[in-house]
């Protein structure tokens, strides 16, 4: 009865080795060849021993869990606590300085990259790691803190630090970390498992709105001047961007969807009463 047993778990854990392998080729285009990837990818052998040591955790020897979980920190430069449950299509571009803590649930092919924390907030017990549903790609430098879901499919833009729910098939970009729509488009949910990320050409919604007010400003000392002048005052544009401000900067005091405070557009205003 063992040697079929003990069988099944070699065939189960060559399957797994070769998937790890796949990924790794599949996501990172500098894998040249597998001999390259088995040998070159700190990523890769961090999850291998993370494997190990969340087997000894499941087995109650925490330990020795620890131990090997510190060898993996010492010889690749990520940390990942025993206790940390992984799915299948994990994937650590590069890998330095990655931690994902002990109550941390991450799902399958999620992909991460150098410096990501997946970390706890102050002291409290229990559930208190984020959890990452499948198809996740987190970029370089991102902190996601607490007990949080991140939603399927979702991106988290690099030095993003999240410390909110993100929705499904969402951008979040900033600090603190918000939702936004990349070329007005949503994520395909056919083709969450492959990294289409683009670092260097996410929104910036406080440069946005910076934009915007920059316009708005130009466009009142205009009318300032008109006035001035004697002139009658020009027709203004029709493409108002105070209301999406407001959204932006209720989501940057974290007012919970409430609008912030409305502005009067410019223009005559009624004598106060008295």
């Amino acid at each position: 009865m063992a040697a079929p047993s003990l069988r099944r778990a070699i065939e189960k854990a060559v399957r797994t080795i070769r998937r790890d392998i796949d990924v790794a080729r599949e996501r990172d285009p500098a894998a040249r060849s597998t001999v390259e990837v088995l040998l070159c990818y700190p990523g890769l052998h961090a999850i291998w021993m993370h494997r190990l040591a969340h087997r000894l955790e499941a087995s109650h020897l925490h330990l020795p869990a620890r131990l090997v979980s510190q060898v993996s920190r010492l010889a690749t430069g990520v940390e990942i606590h025993p206790g940390a449950r992984i799915g299948q299509g994990f994937f650590i571009d590069h890998g330095m300085g990655v931690v994902i803590g002990e109550t941390a649930e991450i799902g399958e092919n999620v992909t991460l990259y150098q410096g990501v924390t997946l970390g706890g907030t102050g002291k409290d017990t229990g559930k208190r790691h984020p959890t990452v549903d499948d198809g996740v790609i987190i970029g370089t430098g991102a902190r996601v803190l607490g007990p949080l879901t991140v939603g399927k499919g979702a991106k988290i833009g690099a030095g993003a630090i999240v410390v909110r729910d993100v929705p499904p098939n969402s951008t979040v970009v900033g600090n603190p970390g918000r939702p936004v729509v990349v070329d007005g488009k949503r994520v395909d949910p056919e083709r969450i498992a492959h990294p289409e990320i683009e670092h260097t050409r996410l929104p910036d919604p406080v440069a946005e709105a910076l934009t915007c007010l920059m316009r708005r400003v130009a466009r009142l000392e205009q009318e300032l001047a008109d006035v001035r002048a004697g002139r009658p005052p020009r027709e203004g544009s029709d493409d108002d961007c105070l209301p999406s401000i407001q959204e932006e900067l209720a989501a940057i005091l974290g007012l919970n969807g409430t609008a912030a405070p409305v502005v009067d557009p410019p223009g005559p205003h009624p004598p106060a009463g008295g």
